[in-house]
Formats: C-alpha cells, structure tokens, sequence
C-alpha cells in the first residue's frame, strides 16, 4: 500500500510518460501487466499507482521502492526490462526521476 511520509527511507520514482490519446489505455495495460506480472514479486518493490491524465496524453506511474538499490536491480531485471522496452515503444516521451518526500499536507475539514 502506499503511504507518503515526508523523509522516509523509501525512494519513490515518478515516470511520466507522454503518449497520443489512441495509445493510453495501451500502455497503462502494459505497465499495469508489468506490475503484476513481475514487478511487484521483486525484491524492495513497495507500491505502484497509474495515473492517467483526463486530456488522453499522459500516463503518470507512482512507484515506490524501499531503496535505490532495489530500483536499479529491477531495471536490471530481463522480465521486467522487457515490459519496459514495450512501455518506452508506446510512449512519445518519458520522464523518468527519482524523488524524495519532503512534505505532506491533507485536510482538515474532509468528513469520513
């Protein structure tokens, strides 16, 4: 389950990934395959969570990893890697960061 604590030891990777809007759902099903299939059996792989944008041309992955380390053997990974390649042939561009938190913020006046 994901949990966002400002400064905590787990990395999180933001990939963002642009793609025309006929190719969307194509690759949210790939990365959601990936993640079933394979990534999240790895050693360190803590959560994952697709976005897809309302405007058809971005698909958002939320990934944490309990450490670089764990990050970097998963790309490593040939099952994975080839997911990955699949996902990089269906996207226009990919923006690929490690991040870590550094603040969280929630409401005050939601009920429930």
């Amino acid at each position: 389950m994901t949990t966002i604590t400002p400064h905590a030891k787990q990395c999180t990777l933001i990939n963002v990934f642009t793609v025309s809007p006929e190719r969307q759902q194509e690759l949210i099903d790939t990365l959601v395959a990936a993640t079933e299939q394979v990534i999240r059996a790895l050693p360190g792989f803590i959560s994952a969570n697709i976005h897809k944008s309302v405007d058809g041309v971005r698909v958002t992955n939320y990934a944490q990893w309990e450490n670089a380390t764990a990050l970097q053997a998963m790309l490593g990974n040939p099952e994975a890697n080839a997911h990955i390649e699949k996902c990089r042939a269906l996207a226009e561009h990919v923006d690929f960061h490690l991040y870590t938190v550094e603040h969280c913020s929630v409401a005050t006046n939601v009920a429930g």
